[in-house]
């Protein structure tokens, strides 16, 4: 089995980690600052406090990260702690480094959906190092451990108390691009670390179980797995087929199945990630 170099692995994870945060920090200054696009997190929270105070959105995100940090490792433990810690100390200074970057617009909506698209380039690719920038998602984190809440509506209810505060701080209508830059983030991670092409996962259930597999293992060339199943109101053994596909694959899978059965029964679904051999493979 081929496996990459731990140390070639720790120093592209390392890279990936501080382009990341540069380009996160370079989105943030050129676009979401000047435009008071406070889209949530603790740099929304550190354009809030910019906007009162005039204090440098840099030392608030490391006032607040570094403490969060130290109780996170207090409370999670120090597995998450390295990655997480150059991600807490880097991206303020990366803030503070770019705060005097050209400004390329003053429309709210261009920077919500252009800062949107960087920051979640950036932070896709922190992710894809493994690292994080801490902030509230480490606060996230906590509550979930400790409350039972949802890891994904922790995140929500932090996010949505910082857009609400930009609402009365800056403007309702700023919260509103807030919303929209904060929707184009999370949409840019998601690609950024799945990529454009989306498999498929296909489960088959038919009365010619056998034609049908021997179709997609020698015309479709996929190799498939069979699943023990009973049917809910007969209680008859059926064999389930499942197997994966690419996106352009989708037609003719239904076309091979249906030539063979018209009448069988077809589950086709997004899977958003698939490694091993005919599809992405990672040491």
């Amino acid at each position: 089995m081929y496996r990459r170099n731990p140390g070639a692995m720790m120093v592209w994870n390392a890279l990936q980690l501080m382009i990341g945060s540069v380009v996160v920090a370079l989105s943030f200054n050129m676009f979401l600052v000047p435009n008071g696009i406070a889209s949530g997190g603790v740099s929304g929270v550190s354009i809030l406090v910019q906007r009162l105070t005039d204090i440098p959105p840099a030392y608030t995100q490391w006032a607040i990260n570094i403490p969060l940090f130290l109780v996170g490792l207090m409370l999670l433990g120090r597995k998450f702690g390295a990655k997480t810690a150059l991600g807490t100390v880097m991206l303020p200074l990366f803030v503070l480094l770019t705060s005097s970057v050209p400004v390329p617009t003053s429309n709210p909506l261009l920077a919500a959906i252009y800062g949107g698209i960087g920051v979640g380039l950036g932070l896709g690719l922190v992710f894809r190092g493994g690292g994080s920038t801490g902030g509230l998602d480490l606060a996230a984190q906590m509550l979930h451990r400790y409350t039972g809440m949802p890891y994904s509506l922790a995140i929500v209810c932090f996010d949505g108390c910082v857009i609400t505060a930009a609402g009365f701080i800056i403007s309702p209508e700023i919260s509103l691009y807030a919303l929209i830059g904060l929707f184009v983030t999370s949409k840019t991670i998601d690609f950024v670390q799945n990529g454009l092409q989306l498999s498929k996962v296909a489960f088959v259930i038919s009365n010619h179980t056998e034609a049908v597999a021997e179709a997609i293992l020698n015309d479709l060339d996929r190799g498939l797995t069979r699943l023990d199943g009973h049917g809910g109101f007969t209680g008859e053994g059926r064999t389930i087929l499942m197997v994966v596909v690419d996106q352009n694959e989708v037609p003719k899978l239904k076309q091979l199945v249906r030539g063979i059965d018209s009448g069988a029964f077809v589950i086709i679904s997004n899977t958003a990630e698939v490694l091993g051999q005919g599809f992405k493979l990672e040491g």
